[in-house]
């Protein structure tokens, strides 16, 4: 009998690059040159950013020494530019159609070996250790989340499904560093969730019934990632303490980043 695989979310980082790879598979370089609206990045660019840290996350469980040359790098670039696209851009040196088969063949590699991982196992990263688990997470995260611009310029829809719920679940534990890194105090009971899934799964998480978000799951995914303003979704965000939350989520690392404005990110076309 086939066993079920150690770390599930690996399939999920793999479906989701997946996805991505097959809205891509059809541009030639020119078109994988076209600019974003998310800081004028080109969709070369977002894959250089996917491909850097995918190669980050795999080193993390092989080789902790490269992972940290790699990531001297970036905060060295990070301090003098203010910007890790000089730092990504010269580690990675593949470009176009080359770049997205090599980014594609490294997360299919990945993917196979991070399954027969132990979801508990702790490795290093950029600021504190994770887990195997939040760390596939995370990379999955990235790349739904970059899919959005990569989805919007080309001005297609994606197809969403309950591997959302990864993400979702991202989110929701950053409750509490969305609110710090924005030096906000931090409530102390989260909003109660009710989003409904892809599926029509109805997920509820928290126990503050007083401030409420309800909606459809992708649509939360999408604030807590910054990859659409609340007003541009279609939640339902009621109490202060959940509007708070909702205007400034942020279930990434790094410094406080201010969500999109209303109406700047958007499906090309609509």
């Amino acid at each position: 009998m086939t066993q079920p695989p150690t770390l599930a979310q690996a399939d999920d980082f793999l479906s989701e690059s997946e996805t991505l790879y097959a809205a891509l598979s059809g541009l030639d370089d020119t078109a994988l040159r076209q600019v974003t609206q998310y800081k004028r990045w080109t969709i070369e660019d977002v894959l250089v950013h996917l491909h850097f840290w995918n190669i980050a996350a795999d080193l993390s469980a092989t080789d902790e020494t490269a992972l940290q040359e790699r990531v001297g790098a970036v905060m060295t670039s990070l301090k003098e530019t203010g910007s890790m696209r000089s730092a990504e851009n010269a580690a990675i040196s593949e470009r176009g159609s080359d770049l997205r088969e090599a980014w594609i063949t490294n997360a299919r590699d990945m993917a196979a070996r991070w399954r027969e991982m132990d979801p508990k196992s702790r490795l290093s990263w950029v600021g504190p250790s994770m887990s195997a688990r939040s760390s596939i997470t995370a990379r999955q995260m990235e790349t739904w989340a970059h899919g959005f611009e990569v989805f919007d310029v080309l001005g297609r829809s994606r197809s969403e499904t309950d591997r959302i719920k990864n993400i979702v679940v991202l989110g929701v534990n950053t409750f509490g560093w969305s609110h710090q890194v924005h030096s906000l105090p931090v409530p102390e009971k989260m909003p109660r969730l009710s989003l409904t899934a892809p599926s029509g799964e109805v997920w509820t998480f928290g126990e503050d019934t007083e401030n409420t978000i309800t909606g459809p799951a992708v649509d939360f995914a999408a604030v807590v990632t910054q990859t659409r303003a609340i007003a541009d979704t279609n939640l339902t965000v009621e109490g202060t303490a959940a509007q708070i939350w909702m205007n400034n989520a942020q279930c990434f690392a790094g410094p406080p980043e201010t969500p999109p404005a209303v109406g700047s990110r958007h499906k090309k076309g609509v």
